[in-house]
């Protein structure tokens, strides 16, 4: 690889363990990185005002992530420009065609909004949900309340053995308005068709003359493929979906609970250059 410019990382199953935490090898790493000029970011389903941008202060960084994708690639943060960009928000009728199309599986869906997460119904998921990620879970009085205005996505959280099912539905009632893909074993998510995690990326490097091929890019699910297909290398987590590999130059020896981003980053990365 040419010169290295941005490391881009997805969180879940990824940087963190499934204990969602950020080891101190993992932080150790990105410092060192960051310490030799390299950038740093963050690319995730997850909110960019509500979660993500809190990130880096709560992981013990004394800097801002130099970019910061939210939404799976509908939200930017470019902290190196300091300007905020949103893309593809699904519109109020196209939210209301997914929530009544996957009726029939009784499930529940919810939505980012301004304040925080808002589902349709009261499970045992709701309160955990907002407790996890540290941000106000309500159930909404309507179904109707999750498509009074555009949203980036919408979102069913399911056991894992009813995946199979959902996703089989939900290809089944194909749309050019809206797509649907697994973000984790346990999540389907519905977003515009255009939206990915690579189109914010590219946007990013675009505006800070960034080549994509100085971009390494790491991941482990199906929301990541074309991250990292369009970064310059792109790598998946050993406890990645099968699909996620299938698009990534390398596959970590390690998987996200042996810390496999921050051994990858060391032997790959530093060690060769010196750093």
């Amino acid at each position: 690889m040419e010169q290295l410019r941005l490391v881009i990382c997805d969180i879940d199953g990824t940087l963190i363990t499934s204990k969602r935490e950020l080891t101190p090898k993992t932080k150790e790493v990105i410092e060192r990185l960051h310490a030799h000029g390299v950038l740093f970011g963050i690319a995730s389903g997850r909110s960019v005002h509500l979660m993500l941008s809190k990130n880096s202060r709560k992981w013990g960084f004394d800097w801002d992530f130099d970019v910061i994708i939210g939404m799976n690639g509908s939200e930017l943060q470019d902290n190196v420009q300091h300007k905020r960009f949103d893309y593809y928000a699904l519109s109020e009728e196209s939210i209301r065609e997914i929530l009544e199309m996957m009726a029939p599986l009784n499930m529940n869906p919810f939505i980012y909004d301004e304040v925080g997460m808002l589902y349709v119904k009261d499970d045992e998921t709701v309160i955990p949900s907002g407790i996890r990620n540290n941000i106000p879970a309500r159930v909404a009085a309507d179904i109707s309340e999750l498509y009074q205005a555009p949203n980036a996505k919408v979102m069913f959280r399911m056991k894992a053995e009813r995946m199979e099912e959902a996703l089989s539905h939900a290809n089944a009632h194909p749309s050019d308005k809206y797509q649907a893909f697994k973000t984790q074993a346990v999540m389907l998510e519905f977003a515009d068709p255009r939206v990915n995690k690579a189109v914010a990326l590219k946007e990013f490097c675009r505006m800070n003359n960034i080549e994509l091929s100085q971009v390494i890019a790491f991941g482990d699910m199906s929301n990541d493929n074309e991250m990292l297909k369009e970064a310059g290398w792109g790598v998946c987590l050993l406890n990645g979906s099968e699909d996620a590999k299938a698009h990534a130059d390398d596959i970590t020896e390690k998987d996200n609970d042996e810390e496999g981003f921050a051994y990858y980053v060391e032997e790959k990365i530093l060690k060769p250059r010196g750093w």
